[in-house]
């Protein structure tokens, strides 16, 4: 803060002999050892900007700016809000506004020594308590507003309590301009923002923003000054306890030290205001963005010519990599291509399967619920549900159809025994892994050296006992292996473990089925096994027959025998006969094996129908095929 009245001293300036001048507020003059004691702030700032005292360091500017010290207000008519001072609380005085008090509002800190004066005055004669009491008005002494007047006189009429008070002047904007209105209009609107700041600086006078012709070295001067900005704003009118209020030195230099540390924060924070100011100014001024794209020009002009000769080089060396990578990318998009296309093939078989299966629990479910599970109370009832979808877990496609029909004809005979069936199979199975749990021949662990492999039949019980044996099971992995055991046909003979069957239950869960060579092992097998059981089947057609033309006589030169069933096998003929579960495994299991691709196709998946045609092959497909497109049409409408 720059001082508001500087004392210079010679060398032999003796303080004791002229301490009662500066007391008494007069001025006194001895030619070698002089001290000019200012009564006003004002009177020292004209002797420092007239520097007619050479005493005086007149490179110290006052942050008051000239032109308004130069105003006229001699005519100024000043304000008397009666309304305004009769709602003034004494005991209050700091809130209040001290130049709304004396009536100079509009003036605030542009108001002069000699306009605070006038302004004091004339309140005094038409407020003061004894006038106002001699024309018939009511006085409380201890309430009177003209304490308020008093108060405003002694803060403005002093040039420190002034300051102190102009520096928390509640009329002064402190925020900061929007940033969207001064992109819009930066001069308009930073211009006026700098000029109200500027009262604020030490030194004086403070450059102004300029316009958009502004020199560059006007213009970078003007953001050096306010970079630099020192301001004499001070916060000690907000103090919120008054040091000479301490009882003792020690209390009085306590609350200095509170005082103080709470200015010391407000003047931080005033500094950071100003420097936010300055820095949206700098990075939002078009002159700064002009002068800052010249030096960037003048830089990329030095450079051009090397980047042209490094880009040409870059580009040749970039387009023979572009080339290979785009050969490359077009080669990895082929064989995903031909990968995805497989896979979407196999995708839809097995959702076609999954469908049928959920269409074929969906029937069951829907069924049991019509006839309400079959229940006559509620606890027979949530038992019966709880059944049904462990039926619904349990059986394949053909024992749900057959369930299903079994059901519709018998009712609710055929569906308690069908449930019975379920739960005598699942508790003699528990019974029986875990009687072999604790049985189990200790021996079978020491001479398994190395793990045995999976077979396709071991991966179809492992399965199906993880669905049979589900989560919450007491043992369950143990249950688990021991069921494998049990049930497993392996020629390989090996015991498995529960840690073994939890391993391959976690690889089955994380590896992708339809890319695994598991599957297309299994599907070449089923095929295998599908041709040993026709060959056995032709054999055992074949011996009937051997047997009737042993057994039947001959007449006429016929067989009687073979006659009839030639008949009955034309009639069966004539009227195509419903696919079976079984032949709709078989079907199934000869599209998997052969792919669409395969030129003879039907020929294949015929010869694997012994009683099925060709024919009949195809149309079944389209018939499955038409079923699921309606089932995801329903889907897509629900």
């Amino acid at each position: 803060m720059a001082p508001l009245l500087r004392l210079l001293f010679t060398k032999d300036f003796n303080f004791t002999e002229y301490s009662c001048g500066i007391l008494a507020g007069k001025r006194m003059d001895k030619p070698s050892n002089a001290l000019i004691v200012y009564v006003s702030q004002e009177a020292w700032l004209k002797s420092v900007l007239e520097g007619k005292h050479g005493r005086v360091d007149t490179s110290i500017d006052y942050c008051t700016n000239r032109e308004e010290e130069e105003e006229d207000f001699s005519n100024y008519k000043f304000e008397d809000d009666i309304l305004y001072l009769r709602s003034l609380d004494p005991k209050e005085w700091k809130e209040q506004d001290h130049y709304a008090v004396l009536g100079i509002k509009d003036l605030r800190y542009r108001a002069n020594e000699d306009v605070i004066k006038r302004a004091y005055k004339h309140k005094i004669l038409k407020h003061h308590p004894d006038k106002r009491k001699a024309m018939g008005e009511e006085i409380r002494a201890d309430d009177d507003y003209f304490t308020c007047i008093t108060k405003a006189w002694e803060t403005l009429g002093n040039p420190v309590k002034r300051r102190s008070y102009d520096s928390v002047d509640p009329y002064f904007n402190d925020n900061l301009p929007e940033e969207k209105e001064v992109k819009e209009n930066f001069f308009k609107v930073m211009g006026p923002a700098f000029k109200e700041n500027s009262r604020w600086s030490v030194k004086q006078p403070v450059p102004k923003l300029g316009d958009s012709n502004t020199p560059r070295d006007q213009v970078e001067k003007f953001y050096m000054f306010w970079y630099d900005f020192e301001s004499w704003r001070e916060y000690s009118y907000q103090d919120e306890e008054d040091k000479e209020s301490g009882q003792d030195r020690e209390t009085r230099k306590w609350i200095e030290k509170k005082n103080k540390s709470v200015r010391v924060k407000k003047k931080k924070e005033e500094m950071t205001r100003i420097r936010t100011l300055v820095d949206m100014a700098y990075n939002l001024d078009p002159r700064i963005r002009k002068f800052q794209q010249q030096d960037k020009d003048k830089k990329q002009a030095v450079k051009r010519a090397k980047q042209e000769a490094a880009r040409a080089r870059q580009l040749e060396e970039e387009r023979v990599v572009r080339e290979a990578a785009e050969k490359q990318r077009a080669e990895k998009e082929k064989r995903e291509a031909e990968e995805r296309a497989k896979a979407d093939a196999l995708k839809q078989e097995r959702e076609a399967q999954k469908k049928a299966l959920r269409r074929e629990r969906k029937n069951f479910r829907d069924l049991c619920k019509e006839k309400n599970y079959f229940a006559e109370t509620s606890e027979e009832n949530i038992r019966h549900m709880e059944n049904v979808e462990k039926m619904c877990e349990l059986f394949k496609l053909a024992q749900l159809e057959e369930s299903v029909k079994t059901i519709r004809s018998e009712g609710k005979s055929a569906f308690i025994r069908i449930m019975s069936e379920v739960d005598q199979k699942l508790e003699a199975e528990r019974r029986a892994a875990l009687g072999y749990t604790d049985t189990r021949n200790t021996q079978d662990k020491q001479v398994k050296a190395h793990t045995a492999p999976w077979s396709e039949s071991d991966l179809q019980l492992l399965i199906k006992a993880v669905n049979l044996f589900p989560a919450g099971t007491n043992q369950r992995w143990e249950v688990v292996a021991n069921f494998i055991n049990q049930h497993s046909n392996s020629s390989s003979g090996a015991k498995r473990d529960a840690k073994e069957v939890l391993a391959k239950a976690k690889d089955l869960q994380s590896t992708d089925f339809s890319k695994s060579s598991l599957k297309e092992q299994a599907n070449k097998k089923a095929f295998d096994n599908f041709i040993a059981e026709k060959k056995h089947k032709d054999v055992d057609d074949r011996m009937p027959a051997v047997t009737e033309r042993l057994d039947n006589p001959v007449t006429n030169g016929k067989n009687t025998t073979a006659v009839k069933v030639n008949e009955e096998k034309k009639e069966k003929e004539a009227a195509p006969a419903p696919w079976t579960p079984a032949e709709q495994k078989l079907l199934e299991q000869a599209l998997k094996t052969y792919p669409a691709s395969a030129p003879d196709r039907w020929d294949q998946i015929s010869a694997c129908l012994p009683s099925r045609t060709k024919k009949e092959c195809m149309k079944r497909y389209k018939e499955l095929v038409e079923l699921v497109k309606a089932k995801k049409a329903a889907q897509v409408l629900k």
